[in-house]
């Protein structure tokens, strides 16, 4: 039995005040605190939207798997978001059926290993335009006052992706993830992290030589297959497809919000144990060094803010449209929200339609983001940046009382609320950084783009 060291994590500190918080908890304790370390059992391995296509086996990428035997486990086609709605653009398609997006898969090494990753941001434009990922002008101060936020790879040219690559390291996905709700739902009675990294992973890259570019690339699966896509012992959380035959990754994303529009976006990695867990992400703990607290806004930072709440109401959207949810009657979000589903312990796969289900209807905690690559203000798009610093809001009593915990959308109105004392940090402090990192790329919006 593997024991996964779950680390200091500030949710965990968060759970603790939340003990004592009225309208979110109850006085039972999590199983789970800062520096615990739990056995992780090995396992085996409407609008906007168009008809799926023809033909699904596109190639992506200039990098074969020739190496390899090859193995193509793909996840089934159904609603196909119109690719014009994608921020993600080398995305071969994003799918509303299931919550999955199709990406381009590389394949690299670390230290013997073979890896399988992702390209979903750069700092550069013109390598952004290339490979058809996000430009994140704010990701060139990852590498700023913290060596172990990213990680130098070595490649034989010099844009990554595009010759095989050798990784400094990888995450460990064989621990087994669970999460327990408690009796109020948040805090959880208990929980363990699906993966965590080594010593010397990050999803945060540079390429040695001349250029300097930093690109988010999270390492999405490990080995050589067949890989497990249900219990995920090789693969990322939320991969519920890969296929080395013709290089593509399917993962599922999340249904968020940004400037009041509807968003969807990608989640690979978190610097908390039990924001790692309840995201179905890589745990990172490196990342809580990243430049740096409350830098949203801030051109010298690497982190743009995020919003979440403790204890909004819960519920998924009532009858949503087949193209999912998004902000129809009966939608929440939120750490108390995502706790209170059945679905939240177990694993997102194709095996389990009744997760993907749930989750098509609203069922993760559903982020809001602060800015969007489709800004329409210059400085607003150069403030994204797929590192963000994760900001969770507590509900006052009386606006609990006053039902005002309904779904946000646009972080302008979480900030109004909490300038009116509507909305605290835990313990009734100012709303500001937890001092928790999240990668999360922007992946599409679902109607019209954030503004």
């Amino acid at each position: 039995m593997r024991q996964v060291l779950l680390g200091r994590s500030s949710v965990a500190a968060l759970i603790m005040v939340f003990a004592v918080v009225g309208a979110a908890c109850s006085d039972t304790d999590a199983d789970t605190d800062a520096g615990d370390a739990r056995p992780a059992a090995e396992t085996s391995q409407d609008d906007a939207i168009s008809e799926p296509p023809e033909d699904s086996t596109a190639t992506s990428g200039n990098q074969s798997s020739e190496s390899t035997a090859g193995s193509s486990q793909n996840a089934p086609e159904g609603v196909t978001l119109d690719a014009a709605n994608q921020t993600i653009t080398s995305a071969l398609r994003v799918d509303l059926t299931r919550d999955f997006a199709t990406l381009p898969l590389y394949r690299g090494t670390a230290d013997g290993m073979t890896v399988w990753y992702v390209i979903t941001d750069v700092s550069d434009a013109e390598i952004a335009t290339q490979l058809g990922v996000n430009h994140s002008p704010k990701l060139a101060n990852a590498v700023h006052l913290c060596p172990s936020c990213f990680q130098e790879v070595t490649t034989a040219d010099p844009v990554l992706g595009q010759a095989e690559v050798e990784f400094q390291g990888a995450p460990d996905f064989s621990p087994e993830r669970t999460l327990v709700a408690g009796p109020t739902n948040f805090p959880p009675e208990s929980f363990t992290v699906g993966a965590v990294a080594d010593a010397q992973y990050s999803p945060f890259v540079t390429v040695v030589g001349p250029g300097g570019a930093v690109y988010n690339a999270p390492i999405v699966a490990t080995g050589d297959g067949p890989f497990d896509v249900t219990t995920h012992a090789d693969t990322h959380d939320r991969t519920l497809g890969i296929d080395t035959e013709n290089m593509t990754a399917d993962l599922l994303f999340v249904r968020g919000f940004s400037n009041g529009e509807a968003i969807l976006y990608l989640s690979f990695d978190s610097s908390d144990a039990f924001t790692a867990t309840i995201e179905r992400s890589t745990f990172v703990p490196a990342l809580a060094d990243l430049a740096f607290a409350n830098g949203g806004g801030r051109a010298d930072s690497a982190r743009a803010s995020i919003f979440t709440f403790a204890n909004a109401q819960t519920g998924l959207e009532d009858n949503p449209p087949e193209r999912g949810a998004s902000q129809g009657a009966g939608r929440s979000q939120g750490l108390t929200h995502a706790l209170s589903l059945e679905i939240v312990g177990q694993d997102a796969a194709v095996e389990n339609p009744e997760v993907l289900e749930a989750l098509r209807t609203g069922a993760d905690v559903s982020n809001i983001f602060d800015v969007f690559p489709t800004n329409a203000l210059e400085t607003d798009r150069a403030e994204y940046s797929p590192a963000w610093d994760l900001n969770v809001g507590v509900y006052s009593d009386e606006a609990v009382g006053q039902g005002l915990n309904v779904l946000k959308t646009d972080s302008d109105t979480v900030r109004l609320e909490a300038s009116e004392g509507l909305v605290t940090a835990p313990g009734g402090l100012p709303l500001g950084s937890a001092n928790i990192v999240i990668n999360c790329p922007a992946l599409a919006f679902l109607d019209a783009p954030p503004q």
